[in-house]
């Protein structure tokens, strides 16, 4: 164990999430246990109930979609459970299974226990959604002191080999399920974080939505088929649109073929598109509308125009999408660059923030600010000629304050005797509260029964470098303060929850970290044998049993060259 204890970075992703440790000043990326530095952000249940992540589960997504979760880091925050079938899991819970998995990873290739790490985020998460990903830390066993932006990150990598360079860049980081935009200045080793703006709930999962949408409109609707009605079909219709949308990055134009695709009633048919990148670009207008959006957002904050900006970085496993990079030349009038691996990147940044957070000599010249990404407030009341008009936002702290920040203001009674006041907690752009997102909400209470405007308190709101909120009331007349716990936020576990939700985890089969490249061979094997028919499909349900034989014996040697023979069947029909 180092003198200031061992510290990992985590890009938690919506698609493939990394983890990465500083050595010797520069980042390293931790390979699985496929030898892979990419661990999808999968979890599936087998018959049994053992738990499968990563690759393994991914490649079950097409099998057994009912039984597995994907792209859950979009639901952090909020309410929903995915039902797996054998067991119901929340966002944070599933997110947890990725984080220890990541952890595990680690510890392998370390030595060494690993119990804190930084986390990555979308820099235009919200509160409710930090804070449930410090609860999947919890449960992980994993102590999240410190979280992070994601182009900030991106940003930290980027900036260790541009200390010595003045100039200002914009990130555009478009990952699996949201996209962010981060304007920032470096001046004499200072990299200034100028402003964020994004869309939490924009990705590469759209992209790929768009592509099935258009294949389901055009080929199955002629039939008055839905493909929505079949989970295997919709997820099957998915997976091969994701193949599709990565070969038109180099190709002009592909073909999308399923065979014997249930429908229901014990029918299936039989899928086969062509797809031009034009095609796919058509489908992909309003997604890539809705980029520029942030971006100018972005842009307006930082009272920037696009020719003040020297460098476009891309970041991000779809911003290697052509029409991106195209989007980004069009509106900068520069081509943009990838100086760092897309998908890698924030990992990288992630590692250097680690070691920012021990004090690493190795870069402790290196200095980093960053911005609230958005405006938080409380709900008040107005009144215009004798009307009240209540559920005004009023901002306290504004987005593209520097943070950590704390901002007060003074807000009074609006009744005669009122002795209580209401808060209720928002975030966003909004003029009314009911665009804007519920943070939570509570009571001040003790206010002296005076006529309306008489009594009041402040309101304190304090944003950490975690971009968590933390709300302080003081009543005026009696000088009492109060550090407020939100009440009634959805998606927020309590402690005695996270407890329960992490015995839980303890209590769960998952499968060991060294029969991972087994069960990924099997399960991908399992996928393809889906999509296929007549000999080939024989020849590989051949090779399958075979290697199902072979895991019987325990003969490691003999396992491991019918896994190769296996992996190279797949790999045979997979690109033949």
């Amino acid at each position: 164990m180092s003198e200031k204890g061992l510290i990992v970075g985590i890009d938690l992703g919506t698609t493939y999430s990394l983890v990465s440790v500083l050595k010797g000043g520069e980042p390293t990326l931790i390979h699985n246990g496929l030898g892979q530095v990419l661990t999808p952000s999968a979890v599936s249940l087998t018959d049994d109930g053992g738990v499968l992540v990563g690759a393994p589960a991914r490649a079950r997504a097409t099998t057994h979609p009912t039984r597995t979760a994907l792209s859950f880091k979009r639901d952090m925050g909020t309410e929903k459970v995915y039902d797996l079938g054998l067991k119901k899991f929340t966002p944070q819970e599933l997110s947890a299974m990725v984080l220890a998995s990541l952890r595990k990873d680690a510890e392998a290739a370390l030595g060494e226990s690993v119990t804190e790490a930084v986390v990555t985020v979308p820099a235009y998460f919200g509160d409710l959604q930090r804070q449930a990903t410090r609860d999947a830390g919890a449960i992980a066993g994993l102590t999240i002191e410190r979280i992070i932006n994601e182009p900030t990150a991106a940003v930290l990598a980027y900036g260790l080999h541009e200390r010595e360079r003045e100039l200002r860049a914009v990130i555009l980081d478009l990952g699996g399920g949201t996209f962010d935009v981060t304007v920032l200045e470096i001046i004499e080793g200072v990299i200034e974080i100028q402003s964020s703006a994004g869309d939490a709930r924009l990705g590469g999962d759209d992209f790929d939505a768009a592509l099935a949408e258009r294949i389901a409109r055009r080929v199955m609707a002629d039939q008055r088929i839905d493909a929505r009605n079949d989970p295997r079909a919709w997820a099957r219709l998915l997976r091969s649109c994701e193949d599709a949308k990565k070969r038109l990055s180099d190709a002009n134009d592909t073909a999308i073929v399923l065979t014997d695709v249930p429908v229901g009633a014990g029918r299936t048919i039989h899928i086969e598109a062509r797809l031009s990148r034009d095609d796919a670009e058509s489908e992909w207008t309003p997604l890539l509308e809705r980029m520029k959006t942030p971006i100018l957002r972005a842009l307006r904050d930082s009272n920037l125009t696009p020719e003040k900006i020297d460098e476009v970085l891309l970041v991000g496993g779809s911003t290697r999408l052509p029409c991106v990079a195209r989007l980004a030349a069009q509106i900068f009038g520069k081509l943009p660059s990838r100086k760092l691996p897309p998908d890698e990147a924030v990992a990288m940044g992630a590692a250097v923030q680690a070691g920012l957070k021990r004090a690493d000599r190795a870069i402790d010249d290196l200095v980093v600010t960053d911005v609230a990404p958005f405006t938080m407030g409380i709900a008040t009341s107005t009144s215009f000629g004798g009307t009240r008009i209540a559920g005004v936002f009023s901002p306290i702290l504004e987005r593209g304050t520097v943070i950590p920040a704390s901002r007060v203001k003074s807000f009074a009674t609006v009744d005669d005797l009122q002795t209580a006041i209401h808060v209720e907690v928002y975030q966003g752009e909004h003029s009314l509260c009911c665009d804007n997102q519920k943070l939570g909400e509570y009571e001040v209470k003790g206010l002296r029964a005076a006529p309306a405007g008489e009594e009041s308190i402040d309101v304190r709101f304090t944003y950490d470098l975690n971009g968590i909120l933390e709300v302080e009331t003081t009543v005026h007349a009696t000088g009492k303060k109060a550090t407020m716990v939100l009440e009634r936020t959805p998606g927020r576990l309590t402690s005695k929850q996270i407890e329960a939700a992490r015995k839980e985890m303890e209590r769960l089969k998952f499968h060991p970290r060294e029969s991972l490249p087994n069960a990924t061979a099997l399960a991908r094997a399992d996928a393809l044998f889906v999509e296929l028919s007549g000999p080939e499909r024989e020849n590989l349900g051949h090779a399958i049993a075979t290697f199902r034989a072979a895991l019987e014996t325990q003969n490691d040697s003999h396992i491991a060259a019918l896994r190769d023979q296996l992996i190279q069947v797949v790999a045979s029909y997979r690109h033949g």
